[in-house]
């Protein structure tokens, strides 16, 4: 089984304190579902389309411990308090073995 990759790129942060709220919880629901952050911040360097981006990237030991991870109701609530804070896109894909 692959491991697989949750790829979350912020176009755009509306309310940083809906965000940090967000954030007290999502990571620890996260966490709890086996998630692990390997990357987490504005892009260092962006090339192509030149966008520099909030990214995050959390390492799950399969894509269906990552789509749990989202799904969770610890994760839902997480997502009720960043609301309307931030416009982004959220992706699971799968490693390379």
């Amino acid at each position: 089984m692959s491991r697989a990759y949750w790829v979350a790129i912020y176009s755009e942060i509306n309310d940083p304190e809906k965000l940090a709220a967000y954030a007290k919880l999502a990571g620890p629901a996260i966490a709890s579902a086996g998630g692990r952050f390997i990357a987490r911040g504005e892009a260092v360097k962006a090339y192509e389309n030149g966008l520099m981006q909030r990214t995050v990237i959390i390492e799950f030991d399969s894509v269906d411990a990552a789509t749990a991870a989202h799904d969770s109701p610890a994760y839902q609530e997480a997502l009720v308090a960043l609301g309307d804070g931030v416009e982004r896109e959220i992706r699971i894909v799968e490693g390379v073995e």
